[in-house]
């Protein structure tokens, strides 16, 4: 798998989300199997450049490379900006947001709002390849099947990036009118990769090894992205990996490999946000760990209760590391297996 310059060691990539795909889950997802991952989105407004948030979402440091970051926006000279602003941050690779469906992205016309106008997605993306061209940054767009049900352009759009230069297209299977409800389609992924020469990335409602094979057999995609199974579960792209190359499932991991991961990712995660900002936003990360484990819905309960309860980094650590070392007692033996 080719971006640009950049050879990949796989095609399992990690989609951007807001609020969740940040550097220290980033990280932890390419050390478990990802080849690829995408930023949180960065806002293409100057005037937020120097907020928390963006000098957060613009930091790479120790992350492996290649560095690929997602940009939003509505106007094509600022975007352009903003890809320079980034470059001059280590990005390696920029990818144009087209499939954000959140309404305080598409109320400003972005994100996937930008399907309904083509001219001016286009206008977009010829703006952010030529800023990118001088630095030899590929440019990858991101983007759903379309706006609604009767407006499933994104084939034509597809066409219209290959030629103004886009080098990787990404489909989510659903319009910006489902949000996330029902099941993702990837016919229309099919028909993309039909139609042009770039890579093409399938993305929606991959959640096994056997569904990422089933995406990629169907569809001919060159890569698979996987977003919402993945939070939690960061492990899922080895699991993926192994089922590919060899037809047999892995073997889930033991809690005392799952309890090294998780306060591993606290500790990066603490370093990057700080301990007020740090102990609030790791809350929703191990409530969703604990709903990957074989624990009932009591439990999972009490945890995040306890969790929720921590206002120190000291605190929240010990809380996690002490039902880990409970959870492990409880089952007899590290060794005792995480439900598929």
């Amino acid at each position: 798998m080719q971006i640009g310059p950049h050879r990949l060691p796989n095609a399992l990539f990690v989609a951007p989300m807001a609020g969740v795909t940040d550097r220290p889950f980033r990280k932890l997802c390419k050390r478990l199997g990802a080849g690829y991952a995408v930023s949180e989105m960065v806002t293409s407004r100057r005037d937020l450049w120097d907020s928390l948030k963006t000098s957060r979402r613009a930091n790479h440091e120790g992350e492996a490379a290649p560095i690929a970051v997602q940009i939003a926006g509505t106007d094509a000279a600022m975007m352009a900006d903003a890809a320079r602003y980034n470059i001059d941050r280590g990005a390696q690779i920029i990818d144009i947001n087209m499939g954000c469906p959140a309404k305080k992205v598409c109320n400003k016309w972005a994100g996937s709002a930008l399907m309904q106008d083509e001219a001016l997605a286009i206008a977009i993306v010829e703006a952010v390849v030529q800023a990118c061209a001088p630095h030899g940054v590929p440019v990858t767009l991101k983007m759903r099947t379309g706006w609604c049900d009767s407006a499933r352009n994104a084939p034509v759009l597809a066409l219209a990036a290959e030629a103004a230069g886009v080098q990787m297209l990404t489909v989510h299977g659903r319009t910006r009118e489902q949000g996330y409800r029902g099941e993702a389609e990837h016919d229309t992924v099919a028909l993309i990769k039909s139609r042009v020469r770039i890579p093409v990335v399938a993305n929606g409602d991959i959640d096994s090894p056997e569904r990422a094979r089933e995406v990629l057999q169907r569809t001919g995609a060159d890569a698979i992205m996987i977003g919402r199974a993945a939070q939690g579960r960061p492990w899922i792209f080895r699991e993926i990996a192994h089922f590919l190359a060899t037809g047999e499932p892995l073997p889930a991991p033991d809690l005392a490999e799952v309890r090294g991961w998780l306060l591993e990712h606290l500790d990066d995660h603490y370093s990057l946000y700080g301990e007020n900002t740090g102990v609030r936003s790791a809350r929703k990360h191990l409530g969703w760990y604990a709903q990957s484990l074989p624990l009932s819905r009591e439990q999972v309960s009490d945890f995040r209760s306890r969790v929720n309860a921590t206002t120190t980094i000291d605190a929240q650590r010990r809380v996690v590391a002490d039902a880990f070392d409970a959870w492990i007692d409880a089952a007899a033996s590290p060794a005792w297996k995480l439900a598929a």
